[in-house]
């Protein structure tokens, strides 16, 4: 987290030092901040596009970029040409405010209305899921731990299928390909979907201790599966590595270059990517254990050949790429029973 996130200005709450974070841990829940969203509207119609930050708190590209954007528009150094914008430059602000990924848990997993909010995430989806149904679009800005540079994550194809039905497929991969970055990944939710059903057959067979782990599809479901599921289109930006300030002005282009693409601001409409590198998810595999350790110190986007060994569980059962791949989203921290790494092949959409 940047030291200088205590110096900025009205928009972006300041953080407790190290000494109160422990104090801060203990908060009740009407002791919180309060969930906060930026609005515009113009006097024409248009678009109604939503953007959202900090998802996880210690991903803090997108709420620098959400405040430099605001000030522009009040400024009028930008001008909201149509439609309606809504900037959320803290969408989880225990975790923010704890300069960590999540407050109870991941808020980017179950994400739905709750009856009986059990945690303090079920709180921010309570207010968070009505907010996204009201818009047309959705841009998410992440950062990450491990990779080399940023990337877009999209949706399905078009389908009627039961997990995923979309209808808004050319759209959303016409902004993807505008945003401003050159790597693009697909297929997470129906790869999520498998991973359950492996989880489950793992779980009762005893290869995960832990019984409390959950084997919902649905579990998968996030900020942009959320936004799909409400007939809206929705793409996740990860801006660069946690600590990298450039990921702020990639996070920044993204924003300008999306509202260019609805019209909402002046300007010519970006140019796609020329050569998009694209990968598709296929698998992902579960840490069954603390000490299940990595064969390397893998980044995302590394690739590796079939046959290679990827890791080595505690019982000494080997882990080998079954074809030709890129290691995705390794996580060498990860708890016995969540996502371990996830494996893509090159090619397939974002052909247009």
């Amino acid at each position: 987290m940047s030291k200088d996130l205590h110096q900025q200005g009205n928009y972006l709450p300041t953080l407790p030092n190290a000494s109160q974070r422990a104090l801060a841990e203990q908060l009740p829940i009407e002791a919180e901040l309060a969930f906060h969203v930026l609005r515009f509207q113009s006097p024409r119609p248009g678009p109604r596009l939503i953007v959202t930050a900090a998802v996880h708190g210690n991903e803090t590209h997108g709420s620098f970029a959400i405040q430099r954007i605001v000030q522009q528009l009040i400024s009028s150094e930008l001008q909201l040409l149509c439609g309606h914008l809504s900037l959320v430059p803290v969408t989880n602000p225990k975790a923010w405010r704890l300069q960590r990924r999540q407050g109870d848990r991941n808020l980017n997993r179950r994400l739905m209305p709750c009856a009986e909010p059990l945690d303090y995430e079920d709180h921010v989806a309570n207010w968070l899921c009505p907010l996204l149904k009201e818009h047309d679009g959705l841009l998410d800005l992440h950062s990450f731990q491990s990779g080399d540079q940023a990337f877009a994550l999209f949706g399905p194809s078009n389908n009627q299928s039961d997990l995923e039905p979309f209808a808004l497929a050319d759209q959303e991969e016409a902004i993807a390909l505008r945003l401003g970055c050159k790597r693009y990944v697909y297929g997470w939710l129906d790869t999520y979907a498998k991973g359950m059903a492996r989880r489950a057959r793992e779980l009762q067979e005893g290869l995960i201790e832990q019984a409390s782990v959950n084997t919902d599809p649905s579990y998968g479901i996030g900020t942009t599966e959320y936004m799909r599921s409400v007939g809206g289109w929705a793409i996740t930006l990860e801006c660069g590595q946690h600590d990298d300030p450039g990921g702020r002005d990639i996070a920044y282009e993204a924003i300008i270059n999306t509202m260019k693409c609805l019209g909402m601001l002046a300007g010519p409409k970006p140019q796609a990517v020329a050569k998009p590198e694209v990968m598709g998810l296929f698998d992902v595999f579960d840490r069954y254990d603390s000490h299940d350790s990595f064969a390397k110190d893998w980044k995302s986007f590394d690739p590796i050949k079939q046959g290679e060994l990827i890791g080595k569980r505690a019982s000494g059962a080997l882990i080998y790429a079954p074809e030709d791949a890129y290691v995705i989203f390794p996580n060498s921290k990860a708890q016995p029973g969540q996502e371990w790494f996830y494996l893509a092949r090159p090619g397939g959409r974002l052909g247009m």
